[in-house]
């Protein structure tokens, strides 16, 4: 559940570790993400099917913590379970990329993100519209 909720919010590592039963907003399917590095905190939508695992998850953990787990156990199931040999902020850009790919608007993937600087959101329109130039080049 850790990995999904990242994937699908953006959520830096500690940002989902400090996800609260009560930052679960069943009436809009939704999750309260807590900046950290001087972000801004955000309510991110999630499909509904995501949202119910998750707070059926929560519900059946002890305390008001969603994920009660310290960041070093984060990054040792994270070293069990990952697809790929890359690190948990991948799953951020991964985020990022595809959003930004969905809808080619770098001020929603900044809000999403929680930038506040929007230089900091810029690197995913780099990024996507260099691929697929490139793509068109070579393919």
């Amino acid at each position: 559940m850790m990995i999904w909720t990242a994937l699908r919010t953006g959520a830096r590592a500690q940002e989902v570790l400090n996800i609260q039963r009560a930052d679960l907003n069943p009436y809009d399917e939704s999750i309260f993400i807590r900046g950290l590095k001087g972000s801004n905190d955000r309510e991110i939508p999630v499909h509904s099917d995501l949202f119910s695992r998750l707070h059926r998850f929560a519900e059946n953990q002890g305390g008001t913590s969603v994920f009660p787990i310290s960041y070093n156990r984060l990054y040792q199931v994270w070293e069990m379970y990952r697809p790929v040999p890359k690190k948990f902020h991948a799953l951020r850009h991964t985020f990022a990329i595809e959003l930004y790919q969905k809808t080619k608007d770098l001020r929603l993937v900044q809000v999403a993100l929680g930038h506040r600087n929007i230089t900091n959101t810029m690197v995913y329109a780099d990024y996507v519209y260099s691929q697929q130039e490139l793509r068109k080049l070579i393919l």
